[in-house]
């Protein structure tokens, strides 16, 4: 028997295969309207850096060191601004710099329960937003212009008020963002700082 091809049947068949791409077509396309419809996904919050907030006390061991004031004296001290009264008929002349005198104040308490020793603690450099370090001014040069009771390093003991230390530094007209160090032997002890063994931290001042 033989075989006879029937037309209609493949047309039936090309017409079925014509739909079928149609539809698979018609789908892609509805696909990609709705996925253009979609909103986008919201963008990552962005990271905003905060700027550091100024510390004004810090605590080292048993030590809380906190900021009391840090005037700016202008280029020049004068005999009338002479605070220390063993120091008054000492100077007749004006101290005078290219820079600018800042008088810095930083108190010292022990937070601990026992007497934290003499020479335990001090209150070192200025540092300034560049990097700029400058040392206090030490001796008879600045003498007069500091307190007469000037306790700076005393023993601390266990909650008292803070024990306030003041130092006068020659700073760059320029400078600013200033910052002051402080310093403790580890463990409070008067040896390790005089070892170098120690504990620090900066200081903000609020230069008036």
């Amino acid at each position: 028997m033989k075989f006879k091809f029937n037309k209609e049947s493949g047309q039936v068949s090309r017409l079925i295969l014509v739909l079928a791409i149609i539809v698979l077509v018609a789908v892609v396309i509805v696909f990609l309207v709705m996925r253009m419809a979609e909103k986008p996904p919201a963008p990552p919050p962005e990271k905003v850096e905060q700027a550091p907030q100024p510390v004004y006390e810090v605590t080292l061991g048993n030590i809380k060191f906190v900021f009391q004031s840090a005037p700016d004296k202008g280029n020049r001290l004068t005999p009338a601004q002479i605070i220390n009264s063993r120091y008054a008929t000492y100077r007749d002349e004006n101290l005078v710099t290219t820079g600018k005198f800042i008088q810095v104040t930083i108190g010292a308490q022990n937070k601990g329960t026992k007497n934290i020793e003499q020479n335990a603690w001090e209150i070192e450099n200025i540092i300034d937003s560049e990097g700029r370090e400058f040392e206090p001014m030490e001796g008879y040069t600045v003498q007069p212009w500091l307190p007469e009771s000037n306790p700076c390093g005393a023993l601390l003991k266990p909650a008292f008020d803070p024990t306030p230390c003041t130092k006068i530094y020659e700073v760059a007209k320029v400078s600013t963002g200033l910052k002051v160090r402080v310093r403790t032997g580890i463990g409070n002890l008067p040896n390790n700082l005089s070892s170098n063994k120690v504990e620090e931290a900066l200081i903000d001042l609020i230069v008036k």
